[in-house]
């Protein structure tokens, strides 16, 4: 993933443990590398064992034991909880949580099965909540931090054959705004990221044609694409000391879309 040979540095940043889910391609793994960069501690969780085992090596070559990967399945609510206690064990308390893991699988609500709505709702939305209730006691007992739950424009424009996803994104940014009250005592702040269409490998793989690009650049202000970058410079801003009276917002990064 490409970084850019320049960027803001957050100090506040600096010895910061991080967790990312879903962070082993795409933005997650731009988002890994960012917080590396600003010498944070990350740990990250994903499905995709190879990949994550992957980055996790090319990384720690450079950042060394700052990094940590294991793999686990999100919906696994009982693994993920043995998988966040491990991951404290090794790295300490986490003071920023990225909720990031997600699945945009296309559908006819017409033919979506019972148990597929169940399963997009349990990895786009449950895993968000189940994920936060095991890090935020930890974050609390050190004084407060950072919440960042990913979720998409498609949440504010609700496209076709996407009704599992739309509907749970969507139910991130209520989450969001319920947890920055909850949390507000104990100084934990909770904001949401709202990503554009962002040209990942996989977009680009499957979805993002010239096609479908050029009419996606006609409804968006800034013609050019949205990279993982784009999406990563902001979490890195939401997680800093810099965002530290933010709360309960939604941030959408999307090239300005008309």
């Amino acid at each position: 993933m490409t970084q850019p040979t320049e960027r803001t540095l957050y100090p506040s940043l600096r010895g910061k443990r991080v967790f990312i889910t879903g962070g082993a391609t795409g933005i997650g793994a731009c988002m890994v590398e960012a917080f590396l960069y600003q010498g944070a501690i990350v740990g990250f969780v994903d499905i995709a064992e190879e990949d994550g085992s992957a980055l996790c090596t090319r990384l720690a070559a450079a950042y060394g034991n700052a990094v940590c990967f294991r793999a686990c399945d999100v919906t696994d609510v009982a693994a993920l909880r043995v998988t966040i206690g491990e991951m404290c064990e090794q790295l300490g308390t986490f003071n920023v949580l990225i909720n990031n893991v997600a699945n945009d699988k296309r559908c006819d609500p017409r033919s979506l099965e019972d148990a597929s709505w169940h399963s997009s709702m349990a990895v786009n939305l449950d895993a968000a909540f189940f994920t936060t209730r095991a890090i935020a006691p930890g974050m609390a007992e050190s004084g407060g931090g950072s919440i960042i739950n990913f979720s998409s424009i498609n949440a504010l424009y609700g496209p076709a054959e996407m009704p599992s996803y739309v509907t749970a994104k969507a139910g991130l940014l209520g989450l969001t705004r319920a947890l920055a009250s909850d949390f507000a005592r104990d100084n934990i702040r909770v904001n949401a990221l709202v990503p554009g269409w962002v040209a990942t490998d996989k977009q680009l793989e499957k979805w993002l044609t010239p096609e479908a690009e050029a009419k996606w650049m006609e409804n968006v202000r800034l013609q050019r694409r949205l990279k993982p970058v784009d999406v990563a410079n902001m979490a890195l801003f939401l997680a800093s000391e810099d965002a530290s009276m933010i709360t309960g917002q939604q941030f959408v990064v999307d090239g300005g879309r008309l």
